[in-house]
């Protein structure tokens, strides 16, 4: 509950995932992390600047008591350039695509974890026509941007952007539901990554080469896919079938539909996606009907959180109540 321990946090969090994305040197990774490190130092500059001003105002450095709307704007700024949030996302594609599947997860997972913990410490004291804004605006570019994507990493990146707009619709909504979204997310992304590297698809041509090589694995990467557009009866559809659900009862109508119209897009290039994975076949120049393969193996976590991503939303009630 202190800034300058929050400010510490985050500095640490970046530090330690910087030799993860420099372990093999390669120009694209060096790019990739120094664009890192430095949006990110940039991110924790202004958020202990505000924590100053905020210090200087109130006599206190404490997160939950900021009442100042300056400072919490600046630290609200500040924490979606960590996260990527448009629009100040342009950083967050080029860097995915910049590191190994792997290192990707993490930024796209675990390194968004310290920020909306820090964002949700402030919920109380934040302008929710600002989340609402921002959430409109990155859900919008998410989808559209993506479109035209070819790399795995930059479709997934673009993803992840639009995710983080329906995650600040719950904020400005309902803090337990921000809880549920941000796991559903989590569970999902780590998923469909874990898929990914381990058929290692960089393109969306190279998922149509891999049903041969791993038919079951391709499956459940369909299955992922569609739990990311959202459609029922997945995982996916849990987090915005209640979003929608608050913002209509709070007689937010324009917003819900521009929320829906706006997931329109992503849910194309996932269909897209999904189609080259499953209905498509390579040319082959092979009679044989069995085709020799390697043995792919999955490990544990990635069988966990591919079957996660199909079978949670009967268990809606309970998970809702509970977060």
């Amino acid at each position: 509950n202190h800034w300058l321990l929050a400010w510490l946090s985050l500095e640490l969090n970046t530090l330690s995932i910087l030799p993860m994305m420099m372990k093999n040197p390669h120009p694209r990774m060096v790019e990739a992390t120094t664009k890192y490190f430095i949006i990110q130092t940039t991110a924790a500059a202004s958020i202990l600047f505000a924590s100053t001003i905020n210090a200087w105002m109130t006599g206190h450095w404490s997160i939950i008591n900021t009442n100042s709307t300056l400072t919490t704007t600046l630290a609200t700024i500040a924490i979606m350039l960590k996260l990527g949030v448009a629009p100040t996302h342009l950083w967050y594609p080029e860097i995915l695509q910049g590191t190994p599947l792997y290192t990707a997860m993490l930024i796209s997972t675990w390194q968004k974890l310290a920020p909306l913990a820090l964002l949700y410490m402030m919920h109380n004291n934040l302008s929710p026509h600002l989340l609402l804004t921002l959430a409109i605006i990155s859900a919008v570019m998410g989808g559209w941007t993506g479109l035209n994507q070819t790399q795995t990493r930059k479709i997934l990146a673009f993803s992840s952007i639009a995710h983080m707009g329906w995650l600040l619709a719950a904020l400005a909504m309902n803090q337990p539901l921000t809880t549920l979204t941000m796991t559903t997310y989590l569970i999902i992304t780590t998923a469909m990554f874990m898929a990914l590297a381990t058929t290692t698809s960089k393109t969306i041509h190279d998922t149509s080469t891999t049903w041969t090589a791993t038919p079951a694995l391709m499956v459940a990467t369909m299955i992922t896919l569609m739990s990311l557009g959202g459609l029922p009866p997945l995982t996916g559809f849990m987090p915005k079938w209640l979003i929608i659900k608050d913002l209509t009862s709070e007689h937010l109508l324009p917003l819900s539909t521009a929320l829906l119209m706006a997931s329109l897009p992503s849910l194309f290039f996932y269909t897209r996606l999904a189609y080259l994975t499953m209905l498509t076949n390579p040319p082959t120049t092979t009679n044989m009907k069995l085709k020799w393969r390697l043995t792919t193996t999955l490990n544990s976590t990635a069988t966990l959180t591919l079957t996660a991503t199909a079978l949670l939303l009967p268990m809606t009630a309970s998970l809702y109540n509970t977060t």
